[in-house]
């Protein structure tokens, strides 16, 4: 017998009042600062184009300023949004409480279906309540696996954190590494932690979380090298972010270190630098799957009453590792910034 998803009934608790203007959504726009990539379409949309009728769906992630790695997911988002004849609205805050305001824009605009990131679940638990409460199905994607079923969310499309980070020790303890640190760019994130914490769990040496301003990229330049110029001992840098592996580059020639670099997620800098062999390998989480699949998603939800891991489990999309054995093969893909 096929179940159809009834949003679950929730307390609804009033949120803040939005007290500017640019917190509001507006179709292929965001709040806060997407960069000219941000504001590129998806490469390689489906031909096809579907025939019912249009639907608007809002993704609001927590992206920070800067942070490429949501280009690609967004870049995914827009392909889907393309072939299922949607109307994306995209939004991001890296604070937790704008991003629920953002949440809430979408509400009071009533959408016809919500993907958000759950990178503070308890940030989000009201605001996902009330949209439940309207109707409006919500699906989650990268951040939230351990919470998204918690708070009422339909489907969930990303990877285990844990797992990604106790598969990255492991690959860790076969390059021979003794003591790493892990990069964390964003304190409160509980994904981020989770890959740290599963780091930890499998590698056999030693390992600290070395915590920076992601917003800042000087600043996680300088506080990488002191930290290797304090501790010669250090052989592998951790990072949890391209963009933050490639600043570690720079950091290990700064220090003197001879300190190897991996990190978690890709962008086509990020596979050259794979190939070149000045970072190791990559945990690659297909951030482009994530953005397609959240909104297809909810279309298949709206058009024929599909969804997928049942409301029970979650799609994973990762993780699997990218390094020189593979990499070529990514990269033909990471130039167009879909991976």
């Amino acid at each position: 017998m096929d179940r159809i998803f009834q949003p679950r009934s929730r307390r609804i608790v009033p949120l803040v009042a939005l007290t500017t203007a640019a917190l509001l959504l507006s179709a292929g726009c965001s709040s806060g600062s997407g960069g000219k990539k941000a504001e590129e379409s998806g490469d390689g949309a489906a031909a096809g184009k579907a025939n019912t009728p249009q639907m608007t769906v809002a993704l609001v992630t927590h992206q920070a300023p800067g942070d490429t790695f949501w280009d690609i997911v967004r870049k995914g988002a827009e392909a889907a949004a393309a072939k299922d004849n949607i109307r994306l609205v995209y939004a991001h805050d890296p604070n937790a409480g704008t991003q629920a305001n953002l949440v809430q824009n979408a509400i009071d605009q009533k959408v016809d279906g919500i993907a958000i990131t759950l990178a503070k679940p308890g940030a989000m638990k009201d605001v996902v309540s009330k949209a439940t409460s309207a109707g409006i199905p919500v699906v989650g994607l990268n951040s939230g696996l351990s919470d998204w079923k918690k708070l009422g969310l339909m489907e969930f499309f990303g990877q285990d954190e844990t797992v990604a980070g106790e598969a990255l020790g492991k690959k860790l303890n076969a390059e021979g590494a003794k003591k790493t640190v892990c990069v964390i760019q964003e304190q409160g994130n509980i994904g981020l932690t989770q890959r740290c914490d599963g780091v930890k769990k499998t590698f056999s040496g030693t390992t600290e979380n070395l915590y920076v301003n992601g917003t800042d990229m000087p600043s996680v330049k300088s506080t990488i090298t002191a930290k290797l110029k304090q501790d010669p001992a250090i052989d592998y840098v951790v990072a949890l972010g391209a963009p933050y592996a490639l600043t570690a580059v720079q950091s290990v020639g700064d220090a003197g270190s001879k300190a190897k670099i991996a990190t978690f997620d890709l962008n086509k800098e990020l596979t050259g630098a794979i190939s070149k062999g000045t970072i190791q390998f990559a945990v690659d989480q297909q951030p482009y799957l994530q953005g397609y699949l959240a909104i297809d998603s909810l279309w298949l939800y709206k058009s024929n009453g599909n969804y997928s891991g049942g409301g029970e489990q979650p799609v994973l999309t990762g993780p699997a590792f990218v390094d020189k054995s593979n990499v070529d093969t990514v990269a033909r893909f990471a130039t167009k910034g879909t991976r």
